[in-house]
């Protein structure tokens, strides 16, 4: 059962150097209206090495959609490209200055993968747990009756819940005497 309802964004690009910039400023908003700040970095993180990989290596074009959805306290990043092979991830060389983003990506999400979309090309994803919201504290709200100051003067009789109305309205309607 889905307790609460998806939130989804997706953005359709050129994996261009100058767009990948955008691509992070819209992430980043659309988490800060989801109220999901504290993932901002990694899902930035993530999309820009993402849409870096797309732009140095997909062929036959460098067209993508980028897709973010919070469901189920879980966000969830993909990359769909029109090319059609797999990446892989490159632990040979830890000294190695370009070939890590899938190993970084894989560092700071909780999961990570790719899919063949068949003719269509792939999809690369990964995913981030939204953390487990704590519910804020609710100060106690002042009680106004016979024990403590306030707008009602004098102790209500509870026997008859009627009578007890109607004593409330009578002492809410009464004016007092004005002073000459």
């Amino acid at each position: 059962m889905i307790s609460q309802a998806s939130r989804q964004c997706t953005v359709e690009l050129q994996a261009l150097p100058s767009r990948i910039g955008q691509v992070r400023r819209i992430v980043s908003a659309q988490l800060r209206y989801w109220n999901l700040d504290c993932l901002i970095e990694k899902a930035a993180l993530g999309v820009t090495e993402l849409l870096t990989n797309v732009h140095q290596h997909a062929q036959p074009d460098k067209v993508c959609t980028v897709e973010i959805e919070f469901m189920l306290d879980r966000l969830t990043v993909s990359v769909h490209d029109h090319d059609p092979r797999l990446p892989a991830v490159n632990t040979s060389d830890p000294m190695a200055t370009s070939g890590r983003g899938l190993a970084l990506i894989e560092a700071v999400s909780e999961s990570w993968g790719a899919r063949p979309q068949g003719d269509s090309g792939k999809v690369v994803w990964f995913t981030l747990p939204a953390p487990t919201s704590t519910p804020l504290p609710i100060p106690p709200l002042p009680v106004y009756g016979a024990a403590t100051s306030g707008p009602f003067t004098g102790a209500v009789p509870f026997g008859d819940l009627a009578d007890a109305a109607d004593a409330v309205r009578e002492r809410a309607t009464a004016r007092p005497a004005v002073a000459g």
